[in-house]
């Protein structure tokens, strides 16, 4: 009995451990439980971790009463100001009320790439609890880490290349056509070392700094939804117009015919009945 206990014993620890290696695992992976539930709710995201040296573009379009539109908008504001200067900023926010029931917004961030996955399901909360809802989300990238790589070995070469032509500027007896040929190839190579510096510092800001936009748009439906029903609409209406356009087109024919067809039953002579 005592051997038994002792071997389901061992088999619960090793259970527990299991149980807390797995916990570590996803802890280490990026992939917690809170992610897992967010991404049932629908919003999609990928973990700067999973994808090195790409830099991501964050896109999220909501659809919402437009009476909340302006406070949702403030909140996802506040909620980047808390985060502090250091990792978010707004880079640009608009607000345009089309008519009396239809709003749309913008909001333009740049975030810190390890919270920007969090910062776009913590927006779509925020719309949530407004009654909105998410009618759109985009996450592009793009390889910055190779770009910066390749642009590196290029600058290198070049550097090389201008170091030679120095070496033969400083030559003595250099004739003045030669000299001025390897000038003007000196000066190309410090212009193409001058653009692809700062093509490499643009591609270094954009991996330390990732864009993340809210696009807000008044309405209770999904754009789909709203565009169906409409395209329905469209459909039955041309079918309508088709309809009372051949009934117009072929009406006077139709009565034209059925007064031919009644002069016909008037003038036609009785038949001859034969005398029995």
């Amino acid at each position: 009995m005592r051997k038994a206990l002792g071997f389901i014993g061992l088999i619960f620890l090793a259970g527990c451990s299991r149980g807390d290696q797995e916990s570590r695992a996803r802890q280490e992976a990026g992939s917690p439980a809170s992610d897992t539930a967010a991404d049932r709710n629908g919003v999609p995201g990928i973990t700067p971790t999973a994808a090195p040296g790409v830099a991501f573009n964050y896109r999220y379009a909501f659809r919402l009463p437009a009476d909340r539109i302006a406070g949702v908008q403030e909140e996802h504001a506040l909620a980047c100001e808390k985060l502090g200067l250091a990792r978010c900023r707004i880079t640009g926010m608009s607000f345009h009320r089309t008519s009396d029931r239809d709003v749309e917004a913008r909001l333009d961030f740049k975030l810190d790439p390890a919270i920007a996955r969090a910062f776009g399901k913590q927006g779509n909360d925020t719309v949530a609890r407004a009654d909105g809802l998410l009618a759109e989300a985009e996450i592009t990238g793009e390889d910055a880490g190779g770009a910066i790589a390749a642009a590196t070995r290029d600058e290198a070469r070049q550097d090389d290349e201008l170091k030679k032509i120095e070496a033969q500027l400083a030559r003595a007896g250099l004739g003045s056509a030669e000299r001025a040929q390897l000038q003007a190839q000196a000066q190309q190579i410090r212009e193409s070392l001058r653009a692809s510096q700062a093509d490499k510092s643009e591609k270094q800001d954009s991996l330390a700094k990732t864009p993340l936009t809210f696009a807000y748009q008044s309405g209770d439906m999904a754009p789909g939804v709203r565009r169906a029903l409409t395209d329905g609409f469209g459909n039955v209406v041309d079918a309508l117009e088709w309809m009372l356009l051949a009934a117009i087109t072929l009406l006077p024919w139709a009565l034209l015919g059925l007064l031919v067809w009644r002069l016909i039953r008037r003038f036609r002579p009785a038949p001859v009945i034969p005398a029995g």
